[in-house]
């Protein structure tokens, strides 16, 4: 049996992150149409299939009829097109 020996300041730090990132609920990684238009704002399948087949946005097609959206692609194309106020 192997004994690991770390400070009691280090301990409760390591109990703390741990805590906090089970606390947090973790999004899913890929994401059906719907949800990917709800987060773009957009009611249209065509705008959705532009960006996919433009490369804009990241998908995956594990069978003919079932696309699915790569979450943090999404984000980053907001981000990307996101301006700044005046």
């Amino acid at each position: 049996m192997d004994v690991i020996v770390i400070e009691s300041e280090a301990f409760y730090k390591l109990m703390e992150d741990v805590v906090t990132r089970l606390s947090k609920p973790e999004k899913e990684r890929w994401i059906l149409e719907e949800e990917a238009m709800a987060l773009l704002g957009i009611k249209s399948k065509t705008t959705l299939w532009e960006l996919r087949s433009e490369g804009k946005i990241r998908f995956s097609q594990p069978r003919k009829k079932i696309i699915l959206y790569d979450r943090e692609s999404l984000d980053q194309f907001i981000e990307k097109n996101a301006r700044d106020t005046f």
